[in-house]
């Protein structure tokens, strides 16, 4: 198992270094760092200084491998937007996006995967039609929109309606006040953006999960199974589960490798200052310092959840690990 870990370790080495390469050129050669300071009086001489000391004279693999030399000891410069180091606002603003992430991932992971497998061997039942028909609203449901139903019924209409002093779920942040923690404020606020997070995850995942689980129950090793005597319950979680939930371990790492970038509508409509909204305020104001090293942890977590993807597969069936 070590030797297969090491070998995708190794190979993921030049990808990682190609994508964020390549999204640091694709910001480099997009926003230009020194367009605002152009339009001052002095703005020649100041967009001058800017270039030397980035040095934006020098070709784009020089640039990289200044970045990528500086990035690996922490430093990831100066925003321009608000003069703060770089690394504290990914710092700070990574922090709330992974709390997001990590319980919207695993409620989400749970259910699909629930819901996958009880429609798979409960097909066509009422139920599996009804689960069916929820994925369909699920995945047709924009998330901005559920976002703000979600405000309106859950928080909003029930403090309106039975006069409450504060609403039982909040919408905005994810503490009131100074507070910190886990406790029932933090959970409080945590109910919604996790809630618009998940549906349309829930809906996704869960129909993968089913189709999977419908291809390994009508396989050979599985007649086999049954054959010899194991329970119902021993085929499905032993000999079913196991195998179907290698084509939903894809999914789920693929997509959340790209939520690590920032949940973009779901920190805006719940005002969460994650990496989502961060994007947005540096995006608009051409914060290019801000975007280098978005665009690149970015690109950086897709590739690193590719590779957690492929040491599950070694996990869940033991014969990829001699490929």
């Amino acid at each position: 198992m070590l030797t297969y870990i090491g070998r995708r370790v190794l190979y993921s080495i030049p990808v990682i270094l190609i994508a964020t390469f390549l999204a640091f050129w694709a910001v480099r050669t997009t926003f230009d760092p020194t367009a605002k300071v152009r339009a001052s009086k002095t703005g020649a001489r100041a967009a001058e200084q800017i270039r030397q000391k980035l040095h934006l004279h020098d070709p784009i693999l020089e640039q990289y491998g200044r970045w990528l030399g500086d990035a690996a000891q922490g430093n990831l410069g100066e925003s321009e937007r608000t003069n703060e180091a770089v690394s504290s606002m990914i710092t700070r603003s990574f922090g709330n996006t992974l709390q997001l992430i990590v319980w919207g991932v695993l409620i989400s992971a749970l259910i699909a995967v629930a819901l996958g497998v009880y429609s798979a061997t409960h097909q066509y039942s009422k139920l599996d039609y009804s689960f069916t028909g929820l994925s369909f609203v699920g995945l047709a449901m924009p998330a901005f929109w559920f976002g703000l139903i979600a405000i309106q019924f859950l928080a909003v209409w029930p403090k309106e309606t039975f006069n409450l002093n504060e609403p039982i779920f909040y919408s905005i942040g994810l503490h009131s006040g100074d507070q910190t923690g886990i406790n029932l404020d933090y959970f409080r606020h945590l109910v919604l953006p996790v809630l618009t997070l998940t549906v349309q995850s829930i809906a996704e995942w869960s129909r993968f999960q089913r189709a999977s689980m419908l291809d390994v129950m009508s396989a050979d090793y599985i007649r086999t199974a049954r054959a010899k005597g194991v329970t119902r319950r021993g085929v499905v979680l032993r000999h079913g589960l196991r195998n179907a939930l290698i084509p939903l371990v894809t999914v789920i790492a693929l997509d959340t490798g790209a939520l690590f970038g920032g949940l973009i509508i779901t920190e805006t409509i719940f005002s969460i200052d994650g990496m989502g909204r961060l994007f947005v305020q540096s995006f608009l104001s051409g914060d290019a310092q801000v975007l280098t090293a978005w665009v690149v942890i970015t690109a950086l977590f897709v590739v690193v959840f590719n590779l957690i993807a492929d040491v599950m597969y070694g996990v869940l069936d033991p014969r990829i690990r001699l490929s």
